[in-house]
């Protein structure tokens, strides 16, 4: 082991005896009492040193046998420690080029985690998640390349047509694939932002597209149409077999100059499409005809999607997302983000288990903590 202060957190002294690591109210954290000893033997704690050698250097500061364990001890119980080993393969001592583009990721991840290799742990675990996105267009072809980027290891894209001018944006579908099919440019675009051995699963009828059935293996669905309604308003029946299967998936897009992210669905344990179909029925009786007109017919033909609010949208999505693949359960799960032009001031609404749902969420023991959950966050609001 090479221990190190986590370098992503900046330190300062507050006083003679107190050093606070990190800026963030989030991610700060204050250790103290530090003697002057102390204090010279942290500053070698740069990853440079194994522990033989930080002991030995150790003794020389005059520190008594045992100081350099019991500091690494309250460093690790802080949250602090890192080890600059987990990313030097076998004992060459040479650093894993392949982890280069994904080194401010990395970085990321160990001040979000506290044990020293957890952070490497979880950046290798994406390496055999599979996600599939469903949709193409601004948004989906951004969230796509920035999953892939992340270093999730399949990712899947599925849209029909081909690519329209106004599809294309920084970070998303490039200007010279205008006139391709949408499938095929967003697998080129999965390759090219590929960390860590990223693969552009298969796209169009070959990953099953026309008949929307679910697929074994899958992590999570990021649904993300063209057309916005499909976040804003989500069909209950594509997502009819991720609930039969058990497989996550979050929605997101821009309708009317309108982001929106989430839910996150946790199929039997939070408010599914169905769930929240039901409660917009139960708001206003005459939902169910207006929704049978906006979903009939063609998708609208140029939708009102800004491209710098199709970002914004694509990366909180990408990083709800990545969140939740890493093993925590972001905002979005079971709850809505949105926000609109030209204020752009984001809002979340709790989304509940409906009890005339079948989905079953509202009868189980998450959907009925989703729902306290969302009691409290109301009597909080309020």
């Amino acid at each position: 082991m090479h221990p190190m202060v986590k370098p992503a957190l900046r330190r300062a002294w507050r006083s003679l005896r107190c050093v606070q690591f990190g800026i963030t109210p989030a991610h700060a954290v204050v250790l103290s009492p530090v003697d002057a000893g102390t204090g010279d033997l942290l500053s070698l704690l740069d990853g440079t040193r194994g522990t033989e050698l930080l002991r030995a250097e150790a003794r020389t500061l005059g520190l008594p046998d045992g100081h350099l364990e019991a500091l690494l001890d309250r460093l690790a119980a802080a949250g602090l420690l890192a080890d600059a080993s987990a990313g030097r393969p076998g004992k060459s001592g040479v650093v894993d080029a392949a982890l280069d583009p994904l080194r401010a990721d990395l970085a990321s991840l160990s001040v979000v985690h506290r044990e020293p290799d957890r952070a490497v742990r979880k950046l290798a675990a994406r390496r055999a998640l599979r996600v599939q996105v469903r949709g193409a267009g601004r948004v989906g072809a951004m969230v796509a390349a920035l999953l892939s980027a992340a270093g999730v290891g399949t990712v899947e894209v599925l849209d029909s047509g081909r690519v329209e001018p106004w599809e294309t944006a920084p970070g998303g579908l490039p200007a010279e694939t205008v006139g391709e099919r949408r499938a095929a440019a967003a697998r080129r675009l999965v390759r090219r932002w590929a960390r860590g051995g990223t693969r552009a699963g298969p796209t169009g009828a070959a990953a099953g597209q026309g008949d929307g059935r679910g697929s074994p293996g899958l992590s999570l669905v990021v649904v993300t149409p063209r057309d916005g309604l499909g976040a804003y308003v989500p069909d209950p029946v594509p997502a009819g077999p991720w609930i039969t299967t058990g497989t996550p998936h979050l929605y997101a897009g821009v309708l009317e100059a309108t982001g929106t992210v989430g839910p996150l669905v946790l199929p039997g344990g939070t408010a599914c499409a169905h769930c929240l179909q039901e409660e917009l029925t139960d708001r206003d009786p005459v939902r169910p005809r207006l929704l049978a007109q906006w979903r009939s017919g063609a998708p609208h033909p140029l939708p009102a999607c800004d491209l710098s609010l199709a970002t914004a949208v694509a990366g909180l999505a990408a990083a709800h997302a990545l969140a939740f693949l890493d093993g925590d359960l972001p905002a979005s799960t079971g709850a809505r983000w949105e926000v609109s032009l030209p204020l752009l001031e984001w809002r979340a609404e709790r989304l509940r288990p409906h009890p005339d749902c079948p989905c079953g969420a509202a009868r189980g023991a998450e959907g009925e903590r989703a729902s306290a959950a969302g009691r409290t966050q109301d009597t909080m609001a309020g």
